[in-house]
């Protein structure tokens, strides 16, 4: 008996951890696709792919890396004057992807290791697979992954993984570090 095979969406080496190692536990097979137009700058892209390549090795996880897609600017079109809602935009624009490449490739299922993250939207994310799946064959897996975020940030710090400090693109940089540019102008 074959088991059904997912495509994990991957935003970054050590959010991808838990997540194969839970969907492979409830009997998926795993194959990991690397698609993160958002993420800026380009130098921060390639250390969160190389998070995700030593992610792939140490986990033993087919990969299908769409590096040739990566474009910020295709991104940001999206979300200008929408500012407030880029999350959405953004989760969209991968799951989106996901679900496309999952379909073409005859998966049974597609996720995201966006469920992941306890500083993502995970409600609007999970929502957001749901729909796309619809009523299609393809089924969108919502699990919670973020009962296992310790385990993943304990197992990505022991194997001395990249932990980035922002969740990736132009927007979220700027929050993250304005505290630094407040500190200059008071």
């Amino acid at each position: 008996m074959a088991f059904p095979r997912v495509l994990l969406h991957i935003c970054c080496g050590p959010c991808a951890l838990y997540p194969v190692q839970d969907l492979r536990a409830a009997g998926y097979e795993v194959v990991g696709l690397f698609y993160n137009p958002n993420i800026h700058p380009l130098q921060e892209y390639l250390r969160r792919r190389e998070g995700a390549a030593q992610a792939a090795e140490h986990l033993d996880l087919k990969m299908i890396w769409k590096d040739d897609e990566y474009d910020p600017g295709r991104f940001m079109r999206q979300v200008v004057f929408r500012e407030l809602r880029r999350c959405f935009f953004c989760y969209q624009m991968r799951l989106e992807r996901t679900m496309s490449i999952a379909e073409r490739g005859k998966f049974d299922a597609f996720s995201s290791t966006l469920l992941y993250s306890i500083h993502q939207q995970h409600e609007q994310i999970a929502g957001l697979g749901r729909d796309m799946a619809g009523n299609k064959s393809l089924r969108f897996v919502d699990r919670d992954f973020r009962p296992g975020w310790k385990a993943g940030i304990e197992q990505s710090q022991a194997l001395g993984m990249y932990r980035q400090n922002y969740c990736g693109c132009l927007y979220s940089e700027a929050e993250r570090f304005s505290s630094q540019l407040a500190a200059l102008i008071s």
